[in-house]
């Protein structure tokens, strides 16, 4: 009351110092209208604030707008447009926070009071300062209340969001929503709807950051929505779909990709680089050396071609198996790049190199070939490739391998009669290399084997002369000294191979079946692997999670979660924090408000981010007035009491008084 008077007070000194001088030549007196204390402060109020914002000072303006709001409420659309623009400028995270926290409530008071101009801008500046959460509750808002964002300031806003891991995961939520309510405006054909249909750059953003931050099973989600609202994948979201699938273990998914492109013009074979090592990455995790040798073949012939596909018009792909009747199509246009820096995949590829506008394969490539062929037993088939690749210079390099750091010297043998047999011999060098492992090791019947068959291909004429050599040959080191240690490397490696093969084969008949809504072929499979005493993935859970989902049949995900814990508890599996997210949606779909709880309190222990808005509206939507009033005390039985206590526990997590 006494800051009121003094407004007051403060507003009539204003009035007198500001007043004319009296009028000398009045006849009469002149009453003084009855003066409006209110409203004389109230336009005093206002024009301090106008200034103070004119003249960009926020401190000062911010004073007079809480004197404002606590006196008559929130000023007018002009000044609060004007208020939030210039709080918008500030390069203080803390005055971007009051910004946020004044927005939400100017906006849940009434929706007229902010414009799209003023909200985008602090929208855009929230993203810059990476604030992405307060970010993301704008952009959920400006699509609940109708604001239209273009596609330009979107995609300004995403990049800058999925630049953090925090960011990446609100930012694919969001589009998953955003996809959602396109789909849904689309099934009731409403013309005068505000939602804009995301584009392939929005997607790209999206999905390249899902890659990024290891968010593969969200990948496939956003993925998916992409074939659902009909946008167009472009060469950048080939190669991206391409990581998701190799995270995953979708092999048959990426051959299909690698189908469609063809051959590809020199200028985009660099590019595409990234798809071939996707590919070969997946052959050697499905154990297949025989599929990785072709497509090394494949890889080495490289040229510029025409294609067998007219690549100027989109391509339809299916997602998932082709036989399913009602499967998902996305399109494809494998030569379209969007000119954006920001797309550009940075990741390294391990198997393909690029040099001289040619594909070629690495020294991390030619040991897996040599260990997976050598563990088959099938040395003939790789002297060939290795001849066809890089003929008698590579096939040295490989003897020299075997026979410096691994001891394989029979295997280095084998690769000389093959060679010799295809009628391309090696050198006196790569022979003497390999008779001097055998004198090292002291196997001298197969030295004096080699011996006889370098004579008898006149590469010597007397074998006694070559032990004279030998100590010559030994000090000659091998020239690819880093293949020596990858193939060192990759034998440990096979020795303790973290995931088997053969469960990359049963994921992938899993997927088949629940994408085919085959449920009982897919538990069956699902059975398989427990019997099989192999410990599921991630991926295998997503993929039984997803189908059950999708039937709702949401009391199997809350048995498929027991499973999950026993696999943790046992360290056979590590959960990632986009399968944790699906539990919890579908658990809330559910109305499984126990296991929500749990799961939320497992990833606050983890160090996990959990989209609380995101479940606050999922919540909003399907439970808004449940257990409102009643309390526990009033349940029936004890399972009703502590499902009251479970929901509350949640409301007051999220908000929701």
């Amino acid at each position: 009351m006494f800051r009121k008077r003094n407004l007051v007070l403060e507003s009539l000194r204003c009035v007198v110092s500001t007043s004319s001088k009296p009028a000398l030549f009045c006849s009469t007196s002149v009453q003084p209208a009855r003066l409006s204390w209110e409203a004389s402060s109230q336009v005093i109020l206002k024009k301090k604030l106008e200034t103070a914002l004119k003249d960009h000072r926020v401190d000062n303006a911010w004073d007079v707008f809480k004197d404002y709001k606590r006196l008559y409420g929130f000023p007018d659309s002009a000044i609060m447009n004007r208020f939030v623009t210039v709080l918008s400028y500030s390069s203080d995270s803390a005055w971007l926070c009051k910004a946020d926290d004044l927005t939400r409530l100017a906006l849940k008071q009434n929706s007229g009071l902010l414009n799209n101009d003023a909200l985008t801008k602090l929208l855009l500046s929230l993203a810059r300062a990476q604030m992405s959460e307060s970010a993301c509750n704008i952009l959920r808002t400006m699509l609940e209340k109708g604001f239209v964002l273009t596609s330009d300031m979107l995609r300004l806003v995403v990049m800058h969001m999925v630049k953090t891991e925090v960011g990446a995961c609100l930012a694919s939520n969001y589009l998953v929503q955003i996809c959602h309510r396109f789909m849904e405006v689309n099934v009731s054909k409403r013309n005068n709807s505000n939602v804009m249909k995301p584009d392939t750059v929005l997607f790209n953003l999206v999905l390249g950051s899902c890659v990024r931050f290891g968010f593969s099973l969200k990948g496939q989600e956003v993925l998916e929505l992409m074939a659902k609202v009909d946008v167009v994948a472009d060469a950048y979201s080939i190669v991206i779909m391409s990581f998701i699938y190799e995270m995953n273990g979708m092999r048959d998914e990426l051959k299909k990709l690698k189908d469609c492109i063809g051959h590809v013009p020199s200028q985009l074979l660099c590019h595409y680089r990234h798809l071939y090592d996707n590919l070969l990455s997946l052959a050697f995790k499905f154990d297949d050396v025989g599929s990785a040798g072709r497509l090394v073949l494949d890889i080495c012939k490289s040229k510029d071609l025409p294609s067998v596909q007219n690549l100027e018009k989109p391509l339809v792909l299916s997602v998932g198996s082709h036989h399913i009747k009602s499967g998902l199509k996305i399109q494809i246009s494998p030569k379209l790049l969007q000119r954006d820096s920001s797309l550009v995949v940075d990741s390294e590829a391990s198997f393909v190199s690029y040099a001289d506008s040619k594909l070629g394969i690495t020294n991390k490539t030619l040991a897996k070939l040599v260990y997976g062929y050598k563990r088959r037993g099938d040395l003939p088939e790789l002297s060939k490739l290795l001849f066809s690749v890089g003929g008698s210079k590579l096939c040295a390099d490989v003897v020299d391998a075997c026979v410096d750091d691994i001891g394989w010297l029979e295997a280095a043998h084998d690769i000389l009669d093959d060679m010799d047999s295809a009628g391309n011999p090696m050198d006196l060098a790569t022979y003497r290399k390999v008779l001097s492992g055998y004198y090292k090791s002291k196997m001298v019947r197969n030295a004096e084997v080699l011996l006889r068959q370098m004579t008898k291909a006149g590469l010597i004429t007397d074998p006694s002369d070559e032990i004279t050599v030998l100590p010559e040959t030994e000090e000659k080191d091998c020239e690819n000294t880093e293949l020596n240690a990858l193939l060192v490397q990759e034998i440990n490696a096979g020795e303790q191979m973290k995931v088997p093969s053969m469960l990359y084969e049963l994921n992938s008949s899993l997927y088949y079946f629940c994408k085919a809504k085959m449920q009982g072929d897919a538990v069956t499979t699902y059975r398989k692997i427990q019997k099989m005493k192999i410990s599921p993935t991630v991926q295998s859970f997503w993929i039984l999670i997803d189908m059950y989902s999708s039937l709702g049949m949401y009391r199997e995900i809350t048995v498929t979660w027991g499973d999950i814990k026993r696999n943790m508890a046992s360290r056979n599996l590590e959960v990632t924090q986009d399968l944790l997210e699906k539990l919890v949606v579908n658990f809330l779909r559910g109305g499984y408000f126990e296991r929500v709880m749990e799961v939320i309190s497992y990833m606050k222990e983890k160090g996990m981010y959990s989209d609380l808005t995101m479940y606050k509206n999922e919540y909003l939507k399907l439970h808004k007035n449940l257990y409102r009033t009643l309390k526990a005390a009033d349940a029936v039985t004890e399972a009703q009491a502590q499902r009251v206590e479970h929901v509350k526990a949640f409301r007051k997590l999220v908000g929701i008084i």
